[in-house]
């Protein structure tokens, strides 16, 4: 494929080179057709011929030594282009590759989360159990420290009714004992317990 491009391209090169040559040929005829002043035709076609044959030679020479450079500056120019479409479909790969890899990060990442989510929610739900626990807890604990200080307050104030009760009734025996007891009575009392304290002894 390379030397049928070559090959196309020398010859395009030497159509060219013909193509000029006939017009540069056919504009000097008709120069020259126009122009009799002393030259005789013979001198002018040979003129003519000469002019041609340099600029045929030059033209080929022309043609053989840029050739080769020619040549190799489009197939360079070719292979470049090449080599860059070749980056960049590699690119395009590279790209594409890159873009699966992130809609798969993206997908793990919605995953994970939701597994973040789903674990928050449990630890909530597990801490409002605790919490829940630990409250009840606290309320059967005031609840007992309630009843035993009502019970330990119920049982002073009772002792306290009892002893003033029973202050109240020695009163009150002392006021019945000191209204109803004569003094005649109070020597006989005091001598029966002196008695029963002698015969005790």
């Amino acid at each position: 494929m390379k030397a049928l491009g070559k090959r196309e391209t020398t010859h395009f090169i030497v159509s060219l080179l013909v193509i000029l040559s006939v017009f540069f040929v056919v504009g000097a005829v008709f120069a020259s057709s126009g122009d009799g002043h002393g030259e005789s035709s013979f001198d002018k076609t040979k003129d003519l011929i000469y002019r041609t044959m340099n600029f045929v030679v030059l033209a080929g020479g022309l043609v053989f030594l840029l050739r080769k450079p020619v040549a190799k500056g489009l197939e360079a120019r070719r292979q470049g282009i090449r080599e860059q479409l070749a980056g960049l479909e590699k690119q395009k790969q590279e790209a594409e590759q890159q873009l699966k890899e992130y809609q798969g990060k993206l997908a793990r990442l919605d995953q994970e989360v939701q597994g973040i989510v789903a674990e928050y929610v449990k630890q909530g739900e597990a801490t409002k159990a605790k919490i829940i626990e630990e409250a009840k807890a606290a309320a059967e604990k005031l609840q007992d420290q309630a009843k035993k200080n009502i019970e330990h307050e119920f049982e002073m104030a009772r002792q306290q009714l009892g002893i003033e009760l029973a202050q109240q009734t020695i009163t009150m025996a002392e006021n019945l004992i000191s209204k109803n007891i004569k003094s005649e009575d109070q020597e006989r009392i005091i001598g029966e317990y002196l008695t029963k304290v002698v015969v005790a002894q």
